[in-house]
């Protein structure tokens, strides 16, 4: 039974980059992406407006999830042409890079520490801090948490807290998240001015909303679900918070290409280096990760993830209001 370093060290022979496929993925998905968001603007049939306003959505999903890749310095390091691709990506999904980088980055190195700062991460109190925090805190926490904050992610969490929060919270530094967001907005009414209010909500406003909105929950979900533990910082370590608060979510053949496997998530934040399209090859060869923590996208399963508010150190799991109360 491997543990620990072993485990990570048995990942190693897939955290290896097969350039073509690398390549093959990026390319093939923004050609379609660009054909999807053309045939949005162009084409003035609404039912193929309105099929390319999804398809547009889910290739930004799958784009993103690619584009995430890229930052941890997974695929297509030290080329120029990814730098150039996935910059103006970033900058067209109104997350710019650099801050998003720094972000994600502090996710996946305090990933699951109960008294660590949620940044790039979910905020998790216990209960007993919960009970003890003010109305004010609990509201702010509680918001944060909410389905509606997931449900306008395009508003909240990157309008609002890749961009504007960023800037204001230090000008200097994140001056680029001001510029993003001025680019976001003259895009968005060149469209409204130039094709109408009916293509810019199709092809510019609705495919954000979307894909914002399912990155949002998919990132909740994977480190908030029922059976997800969370340590003390001096308990934490780096493999089980990766095997133990990391979800496999289990999704079909057309969720998992829109996702670009990033339902393998566990196996994900045990070695970031292994290419999305790798993951699946790791866990079939690995028995140790098929030992995985599942969910789905199943309305039963989404409703268990949401439920869920607080970390009860007594009954060691996450829990939720109906818990809290019956407990006292």
């Amino acid at each position: 039974m491997l543990t620990g370093k072993e485990l990570i060290l048995a990942t190693k022979p897939f955290a290896k980059e097969i350039r073509w496929r690398s390549w093959y993925h990026t390319i093939t998905t923004l050609l379609l992406l660009v054909g999807s968001i053309l045939g949005g603007l162009f084409v003035n049939n609404i039912y193929t407006k309105i099929l390319c306003s999804f398809s547009t959505a889910m290739l930004l999903s799958r784009f993103f999830i690619i584009f995430h890749d890229y930052q941890h310095h997974t695929i297509l390091r030290n080329s120029f042409a990814a730098n150039v691709i996935f910059t103006i990506f970033g900058i067209y999904m109104i997350t710019p890079p650099n801050i998003w980088k720094r972000s994600h980055d502090h996710h996946h190195n305090h990933n699951a520490k109960l008294f660590s700062a949620s940044i790039g991460s979910f905020p998790i109190m216990t209960k007993q801090k919960f009970m003890e925090a003010s109305k004010n805190e609990r509201m702010v926490y509680l918001a944060i948490r909410s389905p509606i904050n997931m449900f306008f992610a395009y508003f909240t969490t990157f309008i609002f807290g890749m961009c504007i929060s960023s800037f204001l919270s230090s000008p200097r530094r994140h001056w680029d998240s001001l510029v993003v967001l001025i680019l976001h907005f003259s895009i968005g009414a060149f469209i409204w001015i130039e094709f109408g209010f009916l293509t810019f909500f199709l092809a510019f406003f609705l495919p954000f909303f979307l894909s914002q909105m399912l990155g949002a929950y998919l990132f909740y979900a994977q480190h908030n679900f029922p059976g997800v533990t969370f340590k003390k910082n001096v308990e934490w370590s780096y493999t089980n918070a990766a095997l133990e608060s990391s979800s496999y979510m289990e999704l079909n053949p057309f969720m998992q290409w829109v996702t670009a496997n990033i339902g393998y998530h566990h196996i994900h934040h045990l070695n970031s280096k292994i290419p999305f399209y790798r993951l699946p090859e790791a866990m079939a060869a690995i028995p140790e990760l098929q030992e995985a923590k599942i969910t789905t996208l199943k309305p039963s399963d989404i409703a268990s993830c949401l439920r869920l508010k607080v970390w009860d150190a007594e009954q060691n799991k996450m829990i939720g209001f109906a818990e809290m109360e019956a407990a006292g």
